[in-house]
């Protein structure tokens, strides 16, 4: 129970301490100073709760950092979703999206996890590459994907390996005679690693240029001539980032990196079908996982878990937002989303892979 006489000698208004408590009963009844006291205690009580377990609201500027160039699919994405995602946040904070490229996502996720604040203000959005990049890289990148705090995805994916219609590859079994040059943007990338898996699983011959800074980037070295096409291109990327290779079939999918066929590819087989050992198709079945969750959503580790809820709702909603989309049919983008708790739980199970699979893919990727 409170002590009024001592609360009173002891307690600091303004900064200054009260000698005695004679002096304030001189200027009020005993009555009236015990309903003040307790008003006092009780707003002390109430200044004790934790900003992050009284958060319930997000109103500073929020940054959706992407992990790309301008005009790629990554970032189109992110826009798209930008334009509406603040206002189904409590507090309706101005959302902004950021270009971070930088070894193929890796720089993005390392800010991520070392650097951006854990109040909701930091949002990421990667490609596959970052996701798998713990786990089979041959250095350590400093982050782990199973600790961030997923947020959501907006589709579901499919790899495309992709070559110029005016090359000479129009099937995978022409790799597999001569020298296919394909462009990557920088390892951890999947324009890097799909190459090497694909050399060592099927006997392919894909030679890789790698460091342009993204998908446009190497969009521009494949018209010019640099390389023959690409391995992989996300579909939801290729179709908002060069749709017309798409409509006007200006390419040939050589083979599509997924789990089953496509019925929008059915002259093009997926990879697994390609292969007859059980060994090869545990390795496939861990670079296709990310497709499942395919353009995510993730702020930082350690995120207080009510600030987590609030970001997930909120894009749970923004996914049901019918100007979301419309904006989103615009550019041609898939929306086939999954929730953040849902995305939290894919990744963990990707972290789960046993590890003579995982250290297969290493030593592919250290040679």
């Amino acid at each position: 129970m409170l002590d009024f006489n001592s609360l009173a000698i002891r307690g600091r208004v303004s900064g200054k301490v009260t000698d005695n408590a004679n002096k304030l009963e001189a200027l009020m009844p005993g009555s009236s100073i015990r309903s003040w006291l307790r008003l006092l205690a009780a707003a002390a009580t109430l200044g004790s709760v934790s900003p992050a377990a009284a958060q319930d609201t997000i109103t500073k500027p929020i940054n959706i950092y992407v992990a790309g160039t301008a005009g790629g699919g990554i970032d189109l994405y992110a826009r798209v979703v930008g334009r509406h995602f603040g206002r189904h946040i409590p507090g309706n904070p101005i959302v902004t999206v950021q270009t971070m490229p930088g070894a193929g996502g890796i720089r993005a996720a390392n800010f991520l996890a070392e650097q951006a604040p854990k109040d909701g203000t930091a949002i990421t959005t990667f490609a596959g590459g970052p996701i798998l990049e713990p786990l089979i890289g041959a250095r350590d990148p400093g982050y782990d994907m199973s600790q961030f705090t997923w947020v959501g995805a907006v589709a579901k994916d499919i790899g495309l390996c992709v070559a110029l219609g005016t090359t000479p590859f129009k099937t995978i079994d022409d790799v597999k005679k001569q020298q296919m040059v394909v462009a990557g943007t920088g390892a951890g990338s999947e324009t890097d690693t799909w190459p090497i898996v694909l050399n060592e699983v099927l006997g392919t011959k894909f030679k890789l240029v790698t460091g342009y800074l993204g998908s446009q980037e190497t969009i521009i070295a494949i018209e010019r001539g640099e390389a023959h096409g690409r391995c992989v291109f996300s579909y939801s990327a290729l179709k908002t980032a060069k749709p017309d290779w798409l409509r006007d079939k200006k390419i040939n999918v050589l083979v599509i990196t997924a789990l089953e066929k496509s019925p929008d590819f059915p002259d093009s087989p997926a990879v697994v079908d390609l292969v007859s050992k059980t060994e090869d198709r545990q390795l496939l079945e861990l670079m296709v996982g990310p497709g499942a969750m395919a353009r995510p959503f993730a702020a930082p580790p350690g995120l207080p878990a009510n600030v987590a809820t609030l970001l997930r709702r909120a894009f749970d909603a923004t996914m049901k937002d019918p100007e979301f989309l419309a904006d989103a049919t615009k550019i041609q983008a898939d929306v086939q989303p999954t929730a953040g708790e849902d995305v939290q739980k894919l990744v963990a199970r990707i972290y789960q892979t046993p590890r003579p699979v995982v250290e297969r893919v290493k030593k592919l990727f250290s040679q």
